[in-house]
């Protein structure tokens, strides 16, 4: 099928085709239902997981005001989340619940630019969520979003706790990166220009999955993917090293038992901890095959403090990785992850990215410049409130 035919689904006939995904091409009416029905079921699974991680986090007063204060952040910010949602189930740039694995969750949600008239670049996103209600599609806003500025966009989902521990997220991850590298090129993605980005826990989960691959290669072991075909790594927001954040995370709520839990014990941690990896010395040399890393990090993350990006980049730096560290004064854990692309217009977190993939591409950053601003989606006074009350 050529690529022209597999990015397209007519709707105004009843001539049965194959879209991109291979499901039949369905009449508008049919497109109607199927769209509500994606609503109905993203709407149950959000919720299913939102009481998930209220079994797990307890029903201490603590945690009962800090349940409060998300209800009504939520709501605040829910003029824009709507929005999100509508474009999300009814978009056409939008190929939903791609399998790429045969766990329950290996699912991915890929997100096309307008028009496939050559090759994109391609950003491998996966979200945040503690580790617990991470979903592929808390990634919407920002594949909508860079799907405009000509950037394919992969969300992938992955096991959460207690689904599965640290190990099952990591190759959950590890299987949908691997998917994105063979089959993105169907889409119209570029094989060459895949970037990996994670946000929050989904940073520390991508970053894992990154650096094990670089050792796997090192020792040279079996692979599916390869470090090489990875242009440069985002952190943002992310977990690097977590004995360092055990204390910090029970201060918050997160209870010291259930966190070990998810990282499959205490013994396991420096295994899963980017920033201990590199640290030893048997792999060392391992990562000099790694791509250029960027970590962003608000100065006002309570959630997770701003050090875990400083010290992850140092210690990168001091084993010879590519490594820049960008912070945003003032910014909390949400900020630059949903109020600010809330907001629409310019935003220094994005627009970094989209002109760091299209670096070098004159057409690409000609057609960028032109490009109308981001339209807002919520307004100013609901996004100043919510940011008052966040828990985050």
């Amino acid at each position: 099928m050529h690529t022209s035919d597999s990015l397209r689904c007519r709707t105004t006939t009843t001539t049965r085709r194959l879209s991109a995904n291979g499901s039949p091409c369905v009449t508008r009416s049919q497109s109607f239902s199927r769209d509500i029905g994606h609503a109905a079921s993203e709407t149950y699974l959000m919720s299913s997981l939102a009481f998930t991680l209220l079994r797990y986090l307890g029903l201490g007063r603590r945690w009962m005001l800090r349940l409060l204060a998300l209800l009504l952040y939520a709501m605040l910010l829910m003029p824009g989340f709507l929005r999100v949602v509508y474009q999300f189930c009814v978009s056409r740039q939008v190929r939903r619940s791609i399998v790429y694995g045969d766990q329950p969750r290996n699912r991915l949600d890929l997100y096309l630019p307008n028009s496939i008239d050559s090759p994109k670049p391609v950003v491998i996103f996966v979200t945040g969520g503690a580790w617990i209600i991470g979903y592929k599609a808390w990634g919407a806003l920002l594949g909508l979003q860079l799907a405009q500025r000509d950037i394919i966009v992969a969300s992938i989902d992955y096991r959460n706790f207690p689904q599965g521990t640290i190990s099952n997220m990591v190759e959950d991850v590890s299987q949908g990166i691997s998917f994105v590298c063979k089959n993105i090129s169907e889409y119209g993605g570029d094989p060459k220009r895949i970037y990996l980005m994670g946000q929050s826990a989904g940073a520390h989960i991508s970053a894992c999955a990154l650096f094990q691959q670089a050792i796997k290669e090192f020792k040279g072991d079996s692979i599916s993917w390869s470090t090489s075909q990875i242009k440069a790594y985002f952190g943002l927001s992310g977990v690097y090293h977590l004995p360092n954040l055990v204390e910090h995370f029970e201060r918050r709520g997160l209870h010291r038992s259930i966190f070990l839990s998810m990282m499959e014990g205490e013994e396991s941690l420096k295994q899963f901890s980017p920033e201990m990896i590199v640290e030893d010395p048997s792999v060392r040399n391992a990562f000099s095959i790694l791509p250029p890393i960027v970590l962003f990090h608000g100065t006002k993350d309570f959630t997770i403090p701003p050090y875990a990006s400083t010290t992850f980049a140092e210690t990168l730096k001091s084993v010879g990785v590519p490594a820049d560290l960008i912070l945003y004064k003032g910014k909390t854990h949400t900020d630059l992850f949903v109020q600010d692309p809330l907001r629409g217009g310019k935003d220094e977190l994005f627009d970094y990215i989209v002109n760091y993939i299209h670096a070098g591409d004159v057409d690409a950053l000609a057609k960028v410049a032109k490009a109308p601003p981001r339209t807002r989606l919520c307004p100013e006074p609901l996004i100043k409130l919510a940011g008052m009350v966040s828990p985050f």
